[in-house]
């Protein structure tokens, strides 16, 4: 279990984190550039120990209510891995699928249409929509062929990826 202090070090080295000192010697870290409401990245970090970090658009994580997974007995990698996340999750916005659906929806017969789809680790892929399937390409290779556009559209959510 890290300390409070070894939970501040790590949190103070993303330099996009602002630190607000809270009641009861408590302190916040904000994500200023956060595309939500939330801003919150890690929350009331108490000296005890006790702390949470922001997980409410993570997949995999037992959080509360709001979002909110208790940092208390995390080692030092999953605690960096969890904050890197939380910042990522912070900074992109997935599409409204029913603007983009209703596009796809609309598409001419064997007419092609095709988008971009950007990862968090600035890789891309490209889906495609060709005689009434939805392809995704990595390059030149085939990734994944689906029947509809909302299917494609979940999984190139649920892989992270997201339209600009």
């Amino acid at each position: 279990m890290l300390s409070f202090d070894q939970k501040l070090s790590i949190l103070e080295s993303f330099p996009e984190l602002k630190r607000k000192d809270v009641s009861l010697g408590r302190v916040n870290y904000q994500y200023d550039e956060s595309l939500y409401d939330k801003k919150n990245v890690a929350f009331h970090l108490h000296p005890n120990g006790n702390g949470f970090v922001y997980a409410g658009h993570l997949r995999g994580y037992d959080t509360d209510e709001k979002g909110f997974v208790n940092i208390r007995g995390y080692e030092a990698d999953a605690f960096r891995q969890l904050v890197e996340e939380s910042i990522r999750s912070l900074s992109y916005r997935a599409p409204e699928p029913t603007s983009k659906s209703a596009k796809a929806a609309a598409a001419p017969r064997g007419e092609v249409h095709a988008s971009t789809w950007f990862g968090p680790e600035k890789q891309s892929l490209i889906l495609k929509h060709e005689d009434d399937l939805w392809y995704v390409y990595a390059g030149p290779n085939l990734e994944m062929v689906l029947e509809t556009y909302e299917e494609a559209e979940q999984y190139l959510q649920e892989e992270g990826f997201f339209l600009l």
